[in-house]
C-alpha cells in the first residue's frame, strides 16, 4: 500500500474550496489533459455523501474506468472518496481543509492506494504510480486554486 500526502495553500474560504472540490465539472476540467469524464452516476453538479460517479479517462497510455462513492462528508472540513470499482486494487483520497489567516485554506489530500497484480504492482507503484499521481494531484489542485482564488467570495 502506498501512502501519498499533498498539501496545498488555497487564498480562499475553506468552504468555497471544499465545495468546489466536490464539482464534478470542475474536476472534469482539472482533468482536460486525459480527457476525463463522468460517465454513470452522478455525472454533473455537486457531490454529497453517499454519491457515485464514474469516471473514464486516459492514463498512462490507457482507457480506464473508477466508480467511486463519497464515504465520509463533513463539510467544510474533511471528505473521502473511495473507489468501489476500477483498476486499484485499493484507492481512497482524503480531501481535508484547514482554515488559515485572512481566509485561506491549506488543502491536505491523503492518498491510500495500491496496484493490482503482487509484486509487479508494488514494482509499478514504486517506479511511476508515486510521481504519477502525485503530479496528477498537483495539477488539479492548481486548477481549484486558480478557480477559488479568482472569486474568494463566492
Amino acid at each position: 500500500m502506498r501512502h501519498l500526502e499533498i498539501i496545498t495553500a488555497i487564498a480562499a474560504p475553506a468552504e468555497l474550496v471544499f465545495d468546489t472540490s466536490l464539482a464534478v465539472d470542475v474536476h472534469t476540467a482539472s482533468m482536460a489533459a486525459s480527457g476525463e469524464r463522468a460517465i454513470g452516476g452522478v455525472i454533473t453538479g455537486q457531490l454529497k455523501l453517499g454519491d457515485e460517479v464514474t469516471w473514464q479517462a486516459r492514463h498512462l497510455g490507457r482507457s480506464w474506468r473508477m466508480t467511486s462513492r463519497i464515504t465520509a462528508y463533513t463539510r467544510p472540513r474533511h471528505f473521502v472518496d473511495e473507489q468501489i470499482s476500477g483498476p486499484f486494487a485499493v484507492w481512497q483520497h482524503a480531501h481535508y481543509f484547514e482554515p488559515q489567516a485572512n481566509d485561506g485554506t491549506l488543502m491536505r489530500d491523503v492518498i491510500d492506494f495500491a496496484a493490482p497484480y503482487g509484486l509487479l504492482g508494488r514494482l509499478t507503484e514504486a517506479l511511476l504510480l508515486d510521481r504519477y499521481m502525485t503530479n496528477l494531484i498537483t495539477v488539479r489542485n492548481q486548477h481549484l486554486a486558480t478557480i477559488c482564488q479568482a472569486n474568494p467570495s463566492t
